[in-house]
């Protein structure tokens, strides 16, 4: 995200809307330009950013963490204490997320189960699965991205509103 550009996304925005600034990798000059902005209310570092870099802007924080097996995902847990949130995602070497491949959701129900942080599920999600995943794992919340495109980028306002129907049903 360009701080340049916060003011501009989050217009028209209104209502009980959190704003959340994703970073993956980011310096810490690029998130302090973003909170210059004073319109971001949540951080979400999704790269290989330290437990003391997340913290050290003072603003509540959700750290992605990409489910590979249980022992990674306890590992994670227990190196981001200060974290409000964690957010599931699906592994790939190749990317950070944003892949649309789902993870092992009993992986996800054991680490809902076993962690007192509010959970957060990506990866995947589409309107035709988000049902079973929030019964399953039972998040805090639910993040799509590309299960509700039509195509790279282009939100179906169908598709989203079934996978908003069908999330907020269970």
């Amino acid at each position: 995200m360009v701080a340049e550009n916060v003011a501009e996304i989050v217009a028209g925005v209104s209502g009980r809307i959190e704003i959340v600034a994703l970073f993956v990798d980011p310096s810490e000059a690029e998130v302090r330009n973003v909170l210059a902005t004073n319109a971001v209310s949540l951080l979400q570092f999704h790269g290989q950013e330290s437990e003391a870099f997340c913290k050290s802007f003072a603003m509540p924080y959700l750290k992605a963490v990409a489910v590979k097996d249980d022992g990674s995902i306890a590992r994670i847990i227990d190196d981001y204490p200060s974290a409000e949130m964690l957010l599931l995602d699906s592994y790939n070497k190749k990317a950070p997320g944003g892949t649309g491949t789902a993870f092992d959701w009993e992986i996800g129900e054991s680490i809902s189960e076993a962690s007192s942080k509010k959970i957060v599920v990506a990866g995947g999600l589409n309107p035709e699965n988000v049902q079973t995943a929030i019964r399953q794992i039972q998040p805090y919340g639910v993040d799509v991205s590309s299960g509700v495109e039509k195509s790279y980028g282009i939100k179906d306002l169908s598709k989203l509103k079934i996978f908003i129907e069908g999330a907020r049903s269970v």
